[in-house]
Formats: structure tokens, sequence, C-alpha cells
């Protein structure tokens, strides 16, 4: 946030401040110790990113505070994927002697992209902030221009900015450069997409987990009608190509005993 722009590129990135700049700050071995499912709803697939199924992620934050600094850890995993170190991952820092509000690293990348999980986590570090912090500041920041090349690319970056309520202006007519303005923690929006992305409860993660046992319990027993009856039919087409076998053996019996009563009359 205060040297960062929370909004997501492409591929769900958040443009942040140089970590070359940062303080010295604590707490760099804090991991996740809360979590929660998320379910991300499955949606048509698309030209760019590919197939959209169902999935389920795990979000896990850490949070801790200090004399000077306070921090908000998120963190998104993956079942049975792995990620590299910088994805998916988003630090917010508070600043309480200087009263500002930011958040590292310097991109936010997400996998799977384009499935709402970039949102989401901007709009938890937003949660957070605007409860504690809402007169603390965000300095304003220059975007990059790779963002600008593509206009569909810049309109997209642009909306998740004012869907966070970071004001957006352009310096030239062909909006290359851009920047957000200074503002306060109070002016961030704490929403993300709904349709793509629903948090999921303890109970409710255990109805899904009996839901499937249930199904797997039917579809077992469809499985074993569906083999009952293969075996049934395999059974049933043994003994009709016996029958079939028996059949061709009297047939050649019944010519051969005919050709030789012929012969030898």
């Amino acid at each position: 946030m205060s040297e960062t722009p929370l909004h997501e590129a492409p591929a769900e990135e958040a443009v942040a401040a140089p970590e070359a700049e940062l303080p010295n700050l604590p707490w760099a071995e804090v991991a996740p110790e809360h979590y929660e499912l998320l379910r991300l709803a499955a949606q048509p697939s698309d030209r760019t990113t590919g197939p959209r199924p169902l999935r389920f992620v795990q979000f896990g934050w850490a949070e801790r505070h200090g004399e000077r600094y306070s921090l908000l850890r998120l963190n998104i995993e993956l079942p049975g994927q792995r990620v590299r170190k910088e994805q998916n991952c988003l630090d917010l820092w508070a600043d309480h002697l200087e009263q500002r509000v930011w958040s590292v690293p310097e991109t936010l990348s997400i996998e799977p992209p384009n499935r709402g999980l970039g949102r989401f986590l901007l709009a938890q570090a937003a949660s957070w902030a605007t409860a504690r912090w809402p007169a603390y500041r965000i300095d304003g920041v220059e975007l990059p221009n790779r963002d600008a090349l593509v206009e569909d690319t810049r309109q997209r970056r642009d909306h998740v900015l004012r869907t966070h309520g970071l004001d957006v202006e352009y310096a030239d007519a062909q909006h290359l450069k851009g920047r957000y303005k200074d503002t306060r923690v109070s002016a961030l929006l704490p929403s993300w997409n709904a349709e793509k992305l629903q948090r999921v409860n303890t109970l409710d993660s255990a109805t899904l987990l009996q839901l499937a046992d249930k199904s797997l319990q039917e579809l077992e027993v469809k499985l074993r009608k569906h083999e009952e009856r293969i075996n049934k039919y395999r059974r049933e087409d043994g003994g009709l190509r016996f029958t079939i076998g028996c059949l061709i053996a009297f047939a050649v019996f019944q010519a051969a005993l005919l050709i030789w009563i012929a012969t030898h009359r």
C-alpha cells in the first residue's frame, strides 16, 4: 500500500514497494498460524489462462504487533501443487511512528491466475488496516508502464485499483504515465469477487466432506452393480459360445455323416 499499489496485473499481480528501500523489519520467520478453506467456483475456460474448474485452496494468515511496526502475513497454499517462494503471499506493514501503511513483495504473483485470489488477498489486507489505523496514510505510487502497453491489461489494473478505493490519474492522453494518489487507509474498500471465490468455514467443510463421501459410496454401489451385470453377461456369453461351438461341431459331424453315407451306397 503506501509504496505499493493495491492492484492486480494480468496474472493478478500487485505492484508494491521496492524491497531495497524497506527498513530492517522484524518477524522474518513468522509463518501462517490460522487457516481457512477457500472455494474457487468453476468458471468458463479463459483464452489466456485456460480451464478454470472447481477448486479448493487453503488461506493462511498471521499477525504481529510491536511498538514501531505491525504485520499481517497472508498466504495461499494449493493442495498437491508447489509454487515459487515469492508466489501466493502478501505482507501488509504498518509503521506507527510515521503512521503509514505499505505492502510487500514488489509484485503480488498469484497461482492459479484469474480465479479471484489476488483481489481476495488485497481485500483481507485492506480490511485489516481500515479496522485498526484508518487515519494512516498510503503514499501515491507511479504505476508501471508495462501494464499500460495493452489496453485490456490497463483497464483491468485500473478497475482493481478503483475497486479497492484508490484513485488513478494519468499525466498523458495515451494513459501510459499513471499513478494513484495519496490517500488514507480509511478510503480502502475490502471487496472481492464473491462469485469467483467463497470462504468455507469448518462446518461447511465437514458438510462437503460428508457429501463427497456419500457420493463416493453411491458410486461404489453403482460400480458394483455394473460389475455384477458385466460378469453376468460374460458368463452368458461364455455359455453361448460353448453352445455355438457344440452346434458347429454337431453340424460338421452331420455333414460328414451325410457325405459318408452318400459315398458308400
